[in-house]
């Protein structure tokens, strides 16, 4: 007879990386199938090494054309020699979205039948939920349990040939990327947003506490920056569209200072936040980033003899709301002795007219992001959530 769990991901201290874990060290395990609608690379990462023993006899099926499956993925589940099929439902209106994780030995099945993708989120920080049932495979209800969710993936693939494929090698992969079919996820876009500010009102609501796992490494940065790293993805994504904004940089959690909230009355407030090292990757060297690379568009004018400044538009979302478009002004420190005397940060954004929205106490340890429009270099997206 079945035995049954339930995890409540992020409300609880249980989380779906560490149940897939469990899962995976199924003793004699012959049989892994997998079956999600989103793939990305930090998601994969955090099981790759639970997955390694079993993955010449693991079949996942994961769905494509829905703007989240990554090529990067799909080449890092190629290089661990898993079956690797695709569903493409050849509609954007209908997309492949079961998720299963399942494991088999001759006596024993495990499997966790819930809403978690194989992403970061999915598997630590998102709110999920799951059933994990073990079966014991002498049980007869168990056992046709077991080749009922088993039989089901066997039969989609023999009716829908066209629309559920093995993805052969990289070549194959490359083609998927190249239709559309996958993306880079290396590119963040920011995510739409279609509420805004109807009345004045600001919301006060602080962020949910939750039991969350910090993500390794930024998803992205720059493209510039992204397309001088070695790849081996085509560079001609079709998903690059005009007007489309993407990831340039990531704090870590805001205090008080950045936000330019008060301590106690009479603090000193600087009316601006640091542009730091914040989450970009080994490497880029934010003294110079900002300047060089993601403000460089900008029409900058020398306010000082260390000092350059210029503006620039930026939306201003706050918990997904958006707040409207502000002037702000940016501000460097040149001095090249500074620069190499300390590794503090350079660049600073000034709050300005937004102050009023970002002075406010349930912003605190939240992250700040901004996005750079793909060919407008004057024009940024800043949310904080």
């Amino acid at each position: 007879m079945a035995e049954l769990d339930f995890i409540l991901q992020a409300v609880t201290t249980e989380n779906h990386a560490k149940a897939l874990k469990d899962l995976l060290a199924l003793p004699g395990a012959t049989e892994v199938l997998v079956s999600v609608a989103f793939v990305k690379e930090p998601g994969l990462e955090a099981i790759e090494d639970a997955i390694k023993p079993f993955a010449r006899r693991a079949r996942f099926f994961i769905g494509i054309r829905n703007d989240i499956t990554s090529i990067q993925a799909v080449k890092h589940l190629l290089e661990m020699k898993v079956k690797l099929y695709a569903v493409d439902t050849g509609s954007r209106g209908v997309i492949f979205h079961p998720k299963l994780y399942l494991a088999a030995s001759a006596i024993q099945a495990k499997v966790i039948i819930g809403s978690a993708n194989l992403t970061f989120g999915g598997l630590h920080n998102n709110i999920e939920a799951s059933t994990c049932l073990n079966l014991n495979l002498s049980n007869a209800a168990d056992k046709n349990y077991k080749l009922k969710v088993v039989d089901s993936f066997e039969e989609m693939l023999k009716k829908h040939p066209q629309h559920v494929f093995l993805i052969r090698d990289e070549k194959h992969a490359d083609e998927l990327f190249e239709s559309g079919r996958l993306v880079d996820e290396r590119l963040r876009p920011a995510p739409p947003v279609k509420s805004s500010l109807q009345k004045g009102v600001r919301d006060d609501l602080p962020p949910m506490d939750l039991h969350r796992v910090s993500p390794l490494r930024i998803a992205s940065i720059a493209r510039k920056w992204v397309e001088a790293q070695p790849r081996s993805i085509p560079t001609n994504s079709p998903n690059e569209l005009a007007g489309a904004f993407y990831l340039v940089w990531e704090s870590k959690p805001l205090k008080r200072r950045d936000l330019n909230i008060e301590y106690r009355p009479g603090t000193h407030l600087t009316g601006s936040v640091n542009l730091d090292k914040g989450l970009l990757p080994k490497g880029v060297d934010h003294r110079i980033y900002f300047r060089e690379e993601v403000f460089s568009g900008l029409n900058w004018t020398r306010r000082s003899k260390t000092v350059d400044e210029a503006h620039a538009k930026f939306q201003l979302v706050l918990k997904g709301i958006n707040y409207g478009e502000f002037d702000l002004r940016i501000r460097h420190t040149t001095s090249k002795e500074e620069s190499h005397r300390q590794r503090n940060a350079l660049t600073r954004l000034s709050w300005g007219p937004a102050r009023e929205h970002i002075a406010r106490p349930d912003l605190i340890d939240r992250t700040l992001a901004i996005y750079r429009d793909e060919f407008d270099p004057t024009h940024f997206k800043l949310e904080i959530d």
